[in-house]
């Protein structure tokens, strides 16, 4: 059994930061890619950023380039993510997956998600 937990969403305004975590738990016989996916309401669910085993790898995806940065605690498998200059358009809710890296990825196990509102 795999439960990954995210936290850290809530409302902020445009402009503002929000730091995302997530956590995963349950027998790992190693460390997963992991990745952040989000979803908007009536939209489809988009890719937003990955990161390697070992943190050295880091994909995004355009809109949030230079705005989000995922890292991970090293050895463990939890994964944060810097959220800044946010926008309205980065509301929706995200979600933890595993394994991923880049866009390309299809995850196994993913979380319920935590809601993040930024508002004009």
């Amino acid at each position: 059994q795999v439960e990954l937990v995210e936290s850290g969403g809530g409302l902020v305004n445009t402009g503002d930061s929000l730091r995302l975590h997530c956590t995963a738990s349950g027998r790992f016989g190693s460390t997963y890619t992991m990745g952040w996916f989000r979803q908007a309401p009536g939209k489809k669910r988009e890719f937003v950023a990955g990161i390697s085993r070992n943190g050295e790898n880091i994909n995004y995806a355009e809109s949030v380039k230079g705005r989000f940065i995922i890292s991970r605690d090293k050895g463990e498998n939890t994964v944060h993510m810097q959220m800044n200059s946010l926008r309205p358009e980065d509301t929706a809710r995200y979600y933890c997956e595993i394994p991923c890296a880049d866009s390309r990825c299809l995850p196994t196990y993913w979380g319920l998600g935590t809601l993040v509102t930024v508002s004009s």
